[in-house]
């Protein structure tokens, strides 16, 4: 569904899709089309690959467009191509703009809207809240916090709400290495980046659980990476945290009618 509209978004011809992922121009017709309803995981990958590969290329035009304020040694990346930033060019680069690198690429950050900030405060609050009752021993966090997901250079991001258990991963200035918990709230023009670039290297630098809300959609997706496990829920709904074996529980439906009280009219 969402490689459907970002091909309609952006133009995109079965054709180049097929030339861009090396997948046969019927079989992308068939599996765009919906005429096939369960197509091969691999043909899905590479399908996938394009997209990701395509909003990259956006990600790094679209940075070069807003350079007029920062420094020409970070001006002169532009010319080296996509992925060549690395975390001393994010540190450097203008407070205002909001950012994420993610394998060397720049990646905006629209200021998020009130629902979005609305979700993501009161999960975070209803988790926290627990945590804190039990005495747990792990580390909520909310945006806007650095966390060097690789323990690279390649990479920086901001997760909407996250959980830390390993002490030894915090630091001064933010988190060093994988979260074990993550929330992301869907934003229209970060969407793609969150249900496809975010959620695999999530996935493979060791995130434990990972959850999605769109608000949109009024569903939250949780991906249970150690499981190989993908649930959906409503937005009306009780959701449990695995890694705390269900024991503490986010209950969307209480905090969808907190949040519609006030800004129902923007929903």
């Amino acid at each position: 569904e969402e490689m459907e509209k970002r091909k309609k978004d952006h133009g995109y011809t079965y054709r180049q899709i097929s030339e861009g992922s090396g997948v046969a121009l019927g079989t992308v017709q068939k599996v765009l089309g919906r005429s096939t309803e369960s197509p091969r995981y691999d043909t899905v990958q590479k399908l996938e690959g394009f997209f990701v590969r395509e909003q990259a290329n956006y990600a790094v035009d679209h940075s070069k467009k807003s350079k007029k304020s920062i420094s020409s040694s970070l001006a002169r990346k532009d010319i080296e191509g996509q992925g060549s930033y690395t975390i001393e060019d994010y540190l450097a680069w203008p407070e205002e703009e909001r950012i994420e690198l993610i394998d060397g690429v720049i990646y905006d950050m629209a200021a998020p809207v009130n629902t979005h900030q609305a979700y993501a405060l009161e999960v975070a609050f209803q988790i926290k809240t627990e945590i804190k009752r039990r005495n747990g021993k792990c580390f909520p966090a909310i945006a806007p916090v650095d966390v060097q997901l690789d323990e690279d250079d390649r990479t920086m991001v901001q997760p909407d709400f996250m959980i830390i258990c390993d002490k030894s991963k915090l630091t001064k200035n933010g988190v060093v290495g994988a979260p074990d918990f993550i929330v992301e709230v869907l934003s229209p023009s970060t969407k793609f980046k969150d249900v496809f670039i975010k959620q695999n290297k999530y996935m493979n630098a060791g995130v434990r659980e990972y959850w999605t809300v769109d608000i949109n959609e009024k569903k939250v997706t949780v991906y249970l990476f150690s499981e190989g496990q993908v649930m959906q829920y409503g937005l009306d709904e009780v959701v449990p945290i695995a890694i705390y074996d269900g024991e503490i529980k986010v209950d969307f439906g209480e905090i969808s009618e907190y949040i519609e009280g006030f800004l129902g009219d923007f929903l």
